[in-house]
């Protein structure tokens, strides 16, 4: 199972407590972390995203609980990868973007363009890669909602594609679908997305080359550490409960929706174990912010999940052989020498 910025839930709260429910109840009994939602650098598991929608559609009676909520969404949920899009030269390059670093918002999912042959028509595909979620039809409409209003952000709010498919079948008669999405709907498909005018791909956009390279620098230095694999996801989530002081075994393996035992095995699959997961999270995080912040010993040990400083000072001297302290002195030391070395007389 993969995991989703915190974004994917943005307007969550709002949307629930306007339909009468308690999203406090909801995300506790899931066990979303509460000020995880809407935070970009923030990671749920993606099975959570989508348990979280099927529970607010059941605890509301709403029905199209997904599509409601897309409307409090748009491209800023994607971080980067929105603003990188958003600064193409048109829309076949703002969908390139998506296609290349949507991993970087969600391992999770995946999106393609499929030109369609003997049609001016091409497929605007979205992937769910996650093989392993459970029911997730809200999910779908969630993304289906925002992908078009994406699309209406670069191409215009009048904008409206040929069709809508969608793999499960209507969960509110046909013409809500066909009210809100503006097109064709097409129900038990086999791909999910939309038919769309091959000659929409070309058209332009407002480019700004400048904030367009520096979102694809940030991002080819990032996208790496997003792949399918069980330990990369398992990495980002332990990142965000650490400060919490449960990022245990047994907290993320519920995460995940598995036992400890078999998120267990899964790990061990890929070579790795959650001790050594957990203990390389806290020595990368521990050295960035050592060597590039004034974060006092006792805030950084409650970063790292430590009940006691002495812990982070055990952990200092296994990880670099000198205390904490030592090492940011040193840090800089290396660094101050690189900036201003010593001129021979």
């Amino acid at each position: 199972m993969s995991v989703v910025r915190g974004t994917s839930l943005s307007g969550f709260v709002d949307e629930v407590t306007k339909l009468g429910g308690d999203p406090t109840e909801i995300l506790g009994r899931i066990g979303i972390q509460p000020e995880a939602v809407g935070d970009f650098d923030a990671f749920i598991t993606y099975a959570a995203l989508a348990q979280a929608l099927e529970a607010a559609a059941a605890s509301t009676a709403t029905p199209d609980f997904g599509r409601r909520l897309a409307r409090r969404q748009g491209i800023d949920i994607f971080g980067p990868v929105g603003v990188a899009a958003r600064t193409t030269a048109s829309f076949t390059d703002a969908l390139t973007v998506f296609e290349r670093y949507l991993s970087a918002y969600s391992p999770a999912i995946a999106i393609e363009v499929i030109p369609q042959s003997h049609t001016e028509t091409a497929f605007f595909e979205f992937r769910v890669l996650d093989t392993d979620l459970p029911r997730h039809r809200q999910l779908i409409e969630l993304s289906l909602g925002i992908a078009l209003r994406v699309f209406r952000f670069l191409l215009g709010a009048s904008y409206t594609p040929l069709s809508v498919h969608l793999p499960h079948q209507p969960l509110t008669p046909r013409a809500d679908y066909l009210h809100y999405f503006s097109c064709t709907p097409r129900f038990g498909e086999p791909l999910t997305g939309f038919t769309i005018q091959a000659t929409d791909l070309v058209r332009p956009l407002i480019r700004d080359d400048v904030a367009h390279r520096a979102m694809i620098s940030y991002l080819d230095t990032v996208i790496d550490r997003y792949d399918e694999r069980l330990a990369g996801s398992v990495r980002d989530l332990v990142r965000q409960l650490l400060p919490t002081g449960s990022a245990t075994l047994a907290v993320t393996a519920r995460q995940f929706g598995m036992h400890p035992k078999t998120l267990q095995r899964r790990l061990a699959d890929e070579g790795t174990t959650f001790a050594d997961v957990l203990d390389d999270v806290r020595r990368t995080l521990a050295q960035r912010w050592l060597e590039d912040t004034d974060m006092t010993l006792a805030h950084l040990s409650h970063e790292l999940g430590y009940s006691d400083q002495s812990v982070l000072t055990r952990a200092c001297r296994r990880w670099f052989g000198v205390s904490p302290a030592q090492f940011r002195a040193e840090s800089r030391s290396r660094r101050k020498h690189r900036t201003h070395p010593a001129t021979a007389e």
